[in-house]
């Protein structure tokens, strides 16, 4: 629970929810977050409004330091190397990866089938189509 009774700046409230201010500029923008203006305008967060956000439920986070979100643990299932790149097949569950790596990724990893590892996904396009209906 915040102290401060006082509206707070974007700064401040993006400090005290855990995002950007550019985030609280666009929920502002988008109608998802109410501000007011103060005398010079700008931009003022009420503390009912940061407060009501810090109790929404959390973003996923990975918990490492990088921003993939997408993340499949499987076992590889087949290597193929042909000159300078591979294909690399790994099996996550019911699914199946296959991603075009090089071949000095494939020696440094020691990837062979059989050996656990993640496939990691950060795509700014994919594709879904939807299973024939019956």
């Amino acid at each position: 629970m915040l102290m401060q009774m006082a509206d707070l700046s974007l700064g401040e409230a993006a400090q005290q929810i855990g995002v950007s201010v550019d985030t609280l500029r666009r929920w502002d923008r988008d109608g998802k977050l109410e501000t007011t203006r103060d005398e010079n305008d700008r931009r003022r967060v009420p503390v009912a409004e940061v407060e009501r956000l810090r109790a929404a439920p959390k973003r996923h986070t990975t918990g490492d330091s990088l921003s993939t979100r997408n993340r499949f643990a499987g076992t590889i299932t087949s290597v193929e190397v042909d000159g300078v790149m591979a294909l690399v097949e790994l099996e996550a569950g019911p699914h199946r990866v296959t991603a075009a790596i090089t071949r000095d990724s494939v020696e440094e990893l020691r990837l062979a089938e059989g050996v656990e590892a993640v496939a990691l996904v950060k795509a700014t396009s994919v594709m879904i189509q939807r299973a024939p209906s019956e």
